[in-house]
């Protein structure tokens, strides 16, 4: 009988310390993956139609910092654009230098009249975007636009990568906080 007790006592120990060692460990948090494939070159699409422009905010990611264009219409119609760095800012169709902050400029052109087709009249404008504390837009100003285009600028860090793409009425620009 003291054999079964002193066996029973050695299982529940081991057991006890068993039990102790089966707690999961928690896994820890995993890095954000920020290699970029982008690149830095000119990016455009085609679109046979204006689409008027609405609205216009920035947001920060984790890896990039983003400027959202809300045009008229549905993903089914494409957005007209082109977006492309440039040495220097100029107006369209003045052809005035229009300063901006950063050590790079993109230009942003989007097939999106200013003007009301049936009225001639300017839209209203739209609200400023502020991107201070961003790490890496440093300015963005509507610029200028004439015969069915719009133009913005948005000064930005450094030469970065970035890609534009439409999702649903929406034209994204993400620019990335490194190469």
């Amino acid at each position: 009988m003291r054999r079964i007790g002193i066996a029973l006592a050695a299982i529940m120990v081991a057991g006890g310390g068993l039990l102790s060692g089966a707690v999961p460990a928690v896994a820890a948090p995993t890095a954000v993956d920020c290699a970029v494939t982008w690149g830095s070159l000119d990016k455009s699409g085609d679109s046979v139609a204006s689409r008027r422009l609405t609205d216009v905010r920035a947001g920060q990611h984790e890896c990039f910092d983003r400027l959202v264009l809300d045009t008229e219409g549905t993903a089914a119609d494409p957005i007209g654009y082109n977006v492309r760095y440039v040495d220097v800012l100029h107006q369209d169709p003045s052809d005035v230098v229009v300063p901006i902050k950063g050590g790079a400029i993109l230009e942003i052109s989007l097939f999106s009249s200013r003007y009301d087709p049936e009225t001639g009249e300017p839209y209203p404008s739209l609200p400023a975007v502020v991107v201070a504390g961003y790490r890496t837009f440093r300015e963005f100003k509507f610029t200028g636009g004439s015969e069915g285009y719009t133009q913005a600028g948005l000064g930005v860090r450094a030469r970065l990568p970035f890609r534009v793409f439409q999702t649903a009425n929406h034209l994204v620009v993400d620019v990335a906080h490194t190469w």
